[in-house]
């Protein structure tokens, strides 16, 4: 009988408390890597309920035993945590965004691509149930070709870690929410030829009550399609909803995520003031759908999952340029030879 998969996983917070189970249920041991003591109260957490979890203090020896490393730390840290676990010939799965620039999450995929080893962006949004049956509703031509697609994404702005309020590390409402609709126009559009953006509200927060801060993002694709992607991080009461709209000749499909019951992952069993992450209705953890796909796409032959090294690159490149946009009042056209 082979051994169980080994999995490294960087990071104890709520993300990584997502993570943890689907591993889990994968048969998979896990040993957990933090700077600080979290990861020892995590894996203790669940060694007591019998599950083969353990906290690890050395980074460099846990790349070495490990198949693969699941990186669930603050974005600042994956481009430095993802080029270790590559160097050390892992495949890599890597918590949205990959990073806070396209420059630095293309020198991510192709450091992977010249190891021989896989990048995974854990767009989990791909594995909601109801985005999956809209992408397969498109692509059987169900709506006509895609036209005009609207996505709104509203939560309770983040406040369990400070480095939600510093959109320098950050990237704020845009790169931190936002990305996961910004990903989703563009599975079903295609690529993005030009962004205009708007941002209200002041994103940094320190020490101070946060503000409400909404964003708007048009996006242009290259198929003539048109997005529009709204986010909300919101009051400490603020009710998570997501929303679509996908329009085309042949119909239209709508979804609102406060009309469908959902689960929701917190941190020790409870929901500390503005701590938890969103989940699917009560059939399977998106999670666990994710990191299946990734780890049977290791095995010869696997299959493909449905997110990229690429897609994950495109999100970000995307993003930035929605940053950007909002920053200077201009559109900003994406480079073709970007795409």
């Amino acid at each position: 009988m082979p051994p169980p998969l080994h999995i490294g996983l960087l990071g104890a917070g709520g993300i990584a408390r997502a993570h943890l189970p689907g591993w889990l249920a994968l048969g998979a041991r896990v040993s957990v890597y933090t700077v600080d003591s979290s990861a020892e109260k995590l894996a203790s957490e669940y060694a007591e309920r019998g599950h083969d979890v353990r906290a690890v203090d050395d980074l460099t020896g846990l790349l070495a035993d490990v198949r693969a490393v699941d990186i669930c730390t603050p974005t600042p840290t994956h481009r430095h945590l993802a080029l270790a676990a590559v160097a050390a010939g892992r495949d890599v799965v890597c918590e949205k965004p990959l990073a806070l620039t396209a420059h630095h999450a293309q020198e991510m995929a192709a450091a992977a691509d010249a190891a021989g080893v896989r990048l995974h962006p854990a767009h989990v949004v791909r594995y909601f149930p109801a985005y999956a049956a809209l992408r397969e509703a498109v692509f059987r031509g169900d709506l006509g070709e895609p036209a005009v697609l609207r996505f709104t994404r509203a939560s309770a702005r983040p406040q369990w870690a400070p480095w939600f309020g510093d959109p320098a590390q950050s990237g704020g409402v845009i790169m931190d929410l936002m990305v996961h609709d910004i990903d989703i126009a563009r599975w079903l559009a295609g690529d993005v030829v030009r962004v205009h953006a708007r941002t209200r509200g002041v994103e940094h927060a320190t020490g101070t009550p946060a503000e409400v801060v909404t964003a708007t993002a048009v996006l242009t694709h290259a198929s003539g399609a048109v997005s529009q992607v709204n986010g909300l991080w919101g009051l400490p009461d603020q009710q998570f909803r997501t929303t679509f709209r996908v329009a085309g000749a042949g119909g239209l499909l709508h979804h609102d995520s406060t009309a469908v019951p959902g689960f929701r992952i917190t941190a020790q069993g409870v929901r500390p003031a503005d701590e938890g992450i969103p989940s699917t209705p009560m059939s399977e953890s998106p999670y666990l759908a994710e990191l299946r796909e990734f780890a049977a796409s290791w095995q010869d032959g696997g299959p493909e999952p449905r997110v990229t090294a690429r897609d994950g690159v495109e999100a970000v490149r995307i993003a930035e340029a929605a940053v950007e946009s909002s920053r200077t009042g201009r559109v900003v056209e994406i480079e073709e030879a970007a795409r």
